[in-house]
């Protein structure tokens, strides 16, 4: 029996790593014989520097940065060797014509949500310089291009702390500097100025994210209460992200119908900054990573899939790395199992999404690792164990 163990991250207390090694060590005691194929995944959020770094055999790198509300950080860097990444891949980022190596660099760890307690979740105090200056760290180390992947924020500045450290300034009304702005500060900006650096390689955005910038499904009223954001502040902040984008769109020579395009608002609009201003391009980010680490290949060598995350539901169907492993294995009649600390089946309308039959008809078989009624610290405090436990059972 040969399986492909891939598991996302399950949030605030295992990593896809993690959760890997636990299901391996699980099954190895059942059946000592199967051929395991751990496969860590990542969306971009955390672990996404690790993981594809060390699926490329690249070289990771600590450097001291600003945090998302000003206190240093250590984050990583991943230098990769362009010959180790998987020409799937390399066509995907369209660098094939690139020397050397490429920097891959993830917004989760120097400007992320999960770097700061809950009371200090604020989108008007939270900044993004902190991935730029890992960013301007890339391209001084002699980088010929950047994949940045940025799920897990915890800003909404449209990336100007980040196009700060890369050389945009910002301007009052008298013409004084300001410093790097958090939107609590945008309200002083006048104009913008700046240049960045010719030696600033190529940028792309590893993103699966499809909102816009603005409106009902912008990046302020889909993600900022996660972020912090109090519903009676909305209003405020839109009218202020609208004002900030377009002077950005202005100043990098953009016309504003970027700011409706999809994927813009990934990010608290990082994506739309990066575009506007440094020609950044956004790439799938799943598709990127099945690509990267070759899990076709892994599919075909596998006679049973196992996935999972820390919570399973409709979503997981909709552009999330589990949802599409178990998709994948659907399509090509493979079993799969999940597993997950809570699990939402979707409705028989959005199974859809891996075919018209029933899921347990097109071998999916879906396991929840939490007791029911389980507080959360509970269920994050035990989730090694309730997952060892779960896949012993199941196996």
């Amino acid at each position: 029996m040969h399986v492909l163990i891939a598991f996302d991250k399950f949030k605030d207390c295992l990593t896809a790593r993690e959760a890997c090694a636990i299901v391996a060590a699980a099954l190895r005691e059942k059946h000592p014989a199967w051929t395991l194929d751990p496969c860590p995944l990542t969306d971009g959020g955390e672990g996404f520097c690790e993981i594809l770094t060390t699926a490329a055999s690249g070289l990771l790198e600590k450097f001291t940065v600003t945090g998302p509300r000003g206190a240093p950080v250590e984050a990583p860097i991943g230098f990769v060797p362009l010959e180790k990444i998987p020409p799937a891949a390399r066509r995907l980022l369209a660098i094939e014509n690139f020397d050397d190596r490429i920097a891959v660099i993830e917004m989760a760890s120097a400007s992320g949500l999960a770097l700061l307690p809950e009371v200090f979740r604020d989108p008007w105090q939270t900044t993004s310089l902190g991935t730029g200056q890992l960013i301007r760290l890339a391209a001084e180390r002699g980088a010929s291009a950047i994949l940045l992947g940025v799920g897990g924020s915890a800003t909404h500045d449209l990336g100007l702390g980040a196009l700060h450290a890369l050389g945009l300034e910002f301007l009052s009304a008298n013409g004084a500097s300001l410093p790097p702005p958090t939107p609590a500060q945008w309200p002083q900006i006048s104009r913008l100025t700046g240049k960045f650096s010719p030696a600033l390689p190529p940028i792309r955005i590893a993103c699966d994210v499809t909102n816009p910038l603005l409106g009902p499904c912008g990046a302020a009223t889909v993600y900022g209460p996660q972020k912090g954001l109090r519903p009676a502040d909305l209003p405020r902040l839109e009218q202020a992200t609208s004002r900030l984008a377009r002077l950005l769109a202005t100043h990098g020579g953009c016309p504003d119908s970027l700011l409706k395009i999809p994927g813009t608002g990934a990010a608290g609009g990082i994506a739309f900054g990066l575009m506007a201003a440094a020609r950044a391009e956004i790439v799938a980010g799943f598709s990127l990573v099945s690509a990267w680490l070759d899990l076709e290949a892994r599919f075909a060598r596998a006679d049973l899939i196992i996935t999972g995350e820390g919570r399973f539901d409709a979503s997981s169907l909709s552009g999330k790395a589990p949802g599409a492993i178990a998709a994948r294995a659907a399509a090509l009649g493979k079993p799969a199992h999940v597993f997950a600390g809570s699990i939402a089946l979707p409705s028989p309308r959005e199974c859809h999404l891996l075919g018209d039959t029933p899921l347990s008809a097109r071998g999916l078989f879906s396991h929840e690792i939490t007791a029911p009624g389980a507080p959360l610290a509970d269920a994050l405090r035990d989730a090694p164990a309730n997952l060892a436990a779960a896949v012993r059972a199941a196996f």
